[in-house]
């Protein structure tokens, strides 16, 4: 399968190719030249393997290894990196209403599921053609810690996460600044994740660095990542009940960049039977204003009790877009340009029938984490909770619940009075983090990054 910028002044690539550059030369992001048929095997009633499954899924896309190497690939990735053997539990708190869990992975949050993926494409990457890599991100929060518990202490390749400065929870940035791996350079910078995502775009744009440094994409610009998460959406299914299955359900999925959203309509478009989509932010509700109103409206992003999704700027846009516009390059670029210069923007109709959404204040989150537990005896962290609010109950709703609630012990405490706890970040209490805090500007970060490539 061959790989077209969204923005359509790139050249085709394979696999191997459209991943190790994250980033189109015109800008773009890579998405799948058409998207293939899911086999009715992977729809079954009965849940494969989730390595079984992501392998049969990913073959679909990656052409260019072998069966052999994808599989070594894939089970690296999934078969002994989580605690749950299913890796993704659906869990049925009421006859409507099921949590499929994306939190039993090494950093207990989603991300893992795209980044174990990621680590190990990026060491074959590197076994292959013998060159170093660095690879550079920017998050909100759960990226970067999965970014580098993928990558931390393989060879030939080192890792800059830029993050805003005091704005993530101080147990995602310790699953950061404490691993003691010298090939790990968190990066809190003054300011938001947009902020931080700005400068990763600038340097990726900067051809002659990018080539210099062997620059390579850890968020979800690379296309590895949103394709390892539609695995899940089809991993969910499989463990719906049948009832439910036939009474139109839908997916609510807490998201900010878009990503985790977009790999799910992905696998709609490709087959999966579930055709409506719960888009749920928190008070940085740019989504929720953009699919209530069709106006997209940059604002000033405001700190809240679910960070990951304090956001303003969603990078995966860019792909939904591209798809909207039936492959219009040239105007995806034109839009993109406009949004980032700021500019308010009338975006083009999209499917009432597919997606609806919702946002959730600080005190709606609190509320909802309060309410959960005492409907159903269950615990959600703050981006979950944005998920239950105003939810359709006329269906059954599938709530994707993004990271585990012990990485926000304070927020539950307010909540409900408990302090969640888990054995691995109490292990990160007694480490003492390491930073490489930069200034906000790209050249700041062009320069560390050659003074400590790998």
């Amino acid at each position: 399968m061959k790989f077209q910028s969204t923005r359509s002044a790139s050249e085709l690539l394979g696999f191997r190719d459209a991943f190790a550059s994250g980033l189109a030369p015109d800008g773009g992001l890579y998405v799948p030249e058409s998207l293939p048929e899911i086999p009715a095997t992977l729809l079954s009633d009965e849940p494969l393997p989730y390595a079984t499954l992501a392998l049969e899924f990913l073959s679909l896309f990656d052409t260019d290894h072998s069966p052999a190497e994808l599989k070594t690939l894939v089970d690296r990735s999934y078969s002994d990196n989580f605690d749950e053997p299913a890796a993704a539990p659906l869990q049925q708190l009421a006859d409507d209403l099921f949590v499929l869990e994306l939190f039993h992975g090494p950093t207990l949050a989603f991300k893992d599921f795209g980044l174990q993926l990621v680590g190990n494409l990026f060491e074959d990457q590197i076994r292959r053609t013998g060159n170093p890599i660095n690879v550079l991100g920017a998050t909100s929060g759960d990226t970067g810690s999965a970014a580098i518990h993928g990558l931390m202490g393989k060879e030939g390749v080192n890792v800059f996460i830029l993050y805003p400065k005091g704005r993530i929870s101080p147990l995602q940035e310790r699953q950061m600044t404490c691993t003691g791996a010298p090939n790990i350079f968190p990066i809190p910078i003054e300011g938001s994740f947009d902020d931080a995502q700005l400068i990763v775009k600038e340097l990726f744009n900067d051809l002659d660095f990018k080539a210099e440094t062997g620059l390579s994409a850890v968020n979800s610009i690379n296309l590895a990542r949103v394709l390892a998460q539609s695995i899940y959406y089809l991993h969910a299914w499989s463990q719906l009940p049948p009832a439910a299955r036939e009474n139109d359900p839908a997916f609510v999925v807490p998201t900010g960049n878009f990503g985790n959203i977009l790999a799910g309509w992905m696998a709609g478009k490709m087959g999966l039977p579930v055709k409506r989509f719960v888009i749920a932010t928190n008070r940085n509700d740019i989504l929720y204003r953009l699919f209530t109103s069709g106006v997209y409206e940059p604002g000033e992003v405001s700190p809240s009790l679910a960070p990951s999704m304090d956001i303003q700027v969603a990078s995966n846009f860019e792909r939904f877009l591209f798809y909207q516009l039936k492959g219009d390059g040239k105007r995806v670029a034109e839009i993109m340009q406009d949004i980032g210069g700021n500019e308010t923007l009338m975006i083009p109709d999209f499917d009432a029938d597919v997606f609806s959404a919702t946002h959730s204040s600080d005190e709606d989150i609190i509320a909802l984490i309060r309410q959960i537990h005492t409907d159903f005896g269950y615990i959600v962290d703050p981006h979950t909770a944005c998920a239950f609010k105003d939810l359709d109950r006329s269906r059954p709703n599938i709530v994707l619940s993004t990271a585990h609630p012990a990485k926000f012990p304070d927020t539950i405490a307010d909540a409900i009075g408990q302090l969640p706890t888990h054995p691995a970040l109490e292990k990160l209490k007694e480490r003492t983090p390491v930073t490489y805090e930069q200034t906000a500007q790209s050249t700041a970060i062009r320069d560390f990054i050659r003074a400590n490539r790998a």
